[in-house]
C-alpha cells in the first residue's frame, strides 16, 4: 500500500474495538493525524488483515 489516505468510509461500526468500516482500533483512529507516513502504512496493513478477518469489505477493491 502507497496510499495514506485516511481509510474512513463512514460506516462507524465496532466489533470488538474495531471499526468494520475501515479496520482500525478506535486507538488507531484517535492516533491517525499525528502518525507519520510510515506509521499510517503500518496501520493500513493491520486493518487490511482485520477486514479480512471480519469479512468486511473496507475500502479494499472487490474482485
Amino acid at each position: 500500500m502507497t496510499s495514506t489516505k485516511d481509510p474512513c468510509i463512514s460506516v462507524c461500526k465496532f466489533s470488538d474495538d474495531i471499526c468494520v468500516g475501515c479496520g482500525r482500533s478506535k486507538r488507531q483512529i484517535k492516533a491517525w493525524k499525528k502518525l507519520d507516513k510510515a506509521g499510517k502504512r503500518a496501520i493500513l496493513a493491520d486493518a487490511a488483515l482485520r477486514l479480512l478477518a471480519l469479512k468486511a469489505t473496507g475500502r479494499r477493491k472487490s474482485k
